[in-house]
């Protein structure tokens, strides 16, 4: 299975796991990763970073969008012009793709260019929500895809493992 994800709660740390996966790959990758933005110790957003050095609002408190997941209004440019080319296909590069979420699958563009992704002969390493609507099931029952659940217990462990797994695939 050459798509690797990982799920969990909200700050279980997956993007943790992500972060530290990409500075152990020796090999091409592009992609991005989200982080929260906090003020005095209360989040209020979050920010979407692309492997090649874009980054912009995911979300935050202070957007408005008619695109709400609780009190954050959503980006669908972000996700659109920095997301979606972020995670195109290109020969021999391993895909980043934190996360397959709620907020990202407001739009369409965003589901396509994951799916594309997925389908790609390329090796996707992301994060996908816990629970999730339709599109984000159908992602879970792929058969290409194994999917880990981040705990306290392993979280300090994923990432060599995966960086092995992946290991493993490049050499077969």
């Amino acid at each position: 299975m050459k798509n690797i994800f990982l799920t969990g709660a909200p700050s279980s740390g997956k993007t943790t796991v992500i972060k530290k996966i990409i500075g152990m790959l020796p090999y091409p990758k592009s992609g991005f990763y989200t982080e929260e933005e906090r003020v005095e110790g209360r989040r209020v957003g979050f920010i979407l970073h692309s492997l090649d050095g874009k980054m912009g609002y995911l979300a935050h408190q202070n957007i408005v969008s008619p695109y709400r997941v609780r009190r954050y209004g959503v980006d669908i440019h972000n996700i659109e012009t920095i997301a979606v080319p972020a995670i195109k296909p290109i020969a021999n590069h391993i895909i980043i793709m934190d996360e397959i979420g709620k907020m990202e699958c407001f739009s369409e563009i965003f589901k396509q260019a994951a799916l594309r992704a997925l389908d790609s002969d390329n090796i996707v390493v992301g994060t996908i929500t816990l629970g999730g609507d339709d599109f984000i099931l159908q992602i879970k029952q792929r058969n290409d895809i194994h999917i880990t659940e981040v705990t306290l217990q392993n979280r300090d462990t994923l990432p060599v493992q995966i960086v092995e797994k992946i290991n493993k695939l490049i050499l077969c």
